[in-house]
């Protein structure tokens, strides 16, 4: 709080379902008791708000688990967009997002790459997984020892859950993630059958890394691992056989925390396999992609990858695809 010159304010980050993440200055009166101006002072997106017809509102849901008396909770966004109107005899192709961490959380608040995906007719939900932070400490600890179960459990039982809502295509499931989110997408993809394309950069060799991570998380994975035949038997890489859909990885070069090597090797063993696969590396981008031009090229050949590939139809953006291997 500012109190020079007789002067009470404070300044306050925040966000909503439609509006962008800003930094308020709410200004109190002499007795610091009573607001008497609110300004937004900086926003993140100070032009987001004459889109607005076009933003779809996330809709908390709570669904059940695999196990019994246990629910997970997400944010499911429907496809809006004011100028179309979908045929009510077709439910929507659905993009499920992991967040990363694994022990963060995600939350409603406006996200204009997720909007990207709901005004062009998809469905979007972005799941707490058991072990996000934000729902008290059981809920969290549901990770430890179970990470690549939980997660992965937790994101098939909502994608289910809303195709037996009616809010999704059961036939048109795709997955995505980075960094942590990235290593569920992968699990997901190798360990289950929900869904039937998935895009990411991310994790696939979690005893590789163990040992190549940054100090600051070297025993983090211990907790939520366990032992040696958990790291093998939950990573990914080792189970390349059991990879049975397309799946498009997107990679910096300069990455610490995930190597450009598991990336490749995913890649390659994919490849070999037969399935429909690409792989995007980025000069100069480290774990999680900065430059606005990446960004945006991720997102786009994102959407033609599964459209291509899953969804059955053709974008109405310009995009040039990217050869896809043992597809093009």
């Amino acid at each position: 709080m500012n109190i020079t010159s007789g002067i009470h304010c404070l300044y306050v980050e925040g966000a909503s379902g439609v509006d962008p993440l800003s930094i308020a200055k709410v200004t109190l009166d002499d007795v610091a008791s009573k607001v008497v101006d609110f300004k937004i002072v900086w926003s993140s997106s100070p032009t987001s708000s004459q889109y607005k017809s076009y933003f779809s509102s996330p809709e908390f849901i709570e669904f059940p688990t695999e196990v019994p008396g246990e629910n997970a909770y997400a944010y499911y966004y429907p496809p809006t967009n004011p100028n179309y109107q979908a045929s009510p005899q077709e439910k929507p192709p659905l993009l499920l997002k992991s967040h990363g961490g694994p022990t963060a959380e995600t939350r409603g608040i406006l996200n204009l790459q997720v909007q990207f995906w709901t005004s062009r007719g998809w469905a979007f939900v972005d799941v707490n997984y058991g072990g996000s932070t934000g729902y008290g400490r059981a809920f969290r600890e549901r990770l430890l020892k179970q990470w690549g179960i939980v997660d992965v459990n937790d994101c098939c039982s909502c994608a289910h859950f809303l195709v037996d809502s009616g809010k999704a295509d059961g036939e048109r499931l795709c997955i995505t993630g980075g960094s942590a989110g990235g290593y569920t997408t992968l699990a997901a993809l190798a360990f289950k059958k929900t869904f039937k394309a998935g895009s990411l950069y991310g994790v696939a060799d979690l005893k590789l890394l163990k040992e190549e991570t940054h100090k600051f998380e070297s025993r983090y994975m211990d907790n939520l691992v366990g032992g040696e035949k958990e790291f093998f038997e939950r990573s990914p890489i080792n189970f390349v056989d059991q990879f049975s859909c397309p799946i498009i990885l997107f990679q910096g070069l300069e990455d610490k925390v995930v190597p450009p090597d598991q990336a490749r090797k995913i890649y390659k063993a994919l490849k070999a396999k037969g399935l429909a696969v690409a792989l995007v590396e980025y000069e100069g981008e480290q774990h999680g992609f900065r430059k606005a031009e990446n960004i945006k090229f991720t997102l786009e050949q994102q959407m033609v990858f599964f459209a291509r590939l899953v969804g059955g139809f053709k974008v109405a953006d310009e995009i040039v695809p990217i050869k896809i291997d043992n597809f093009d």
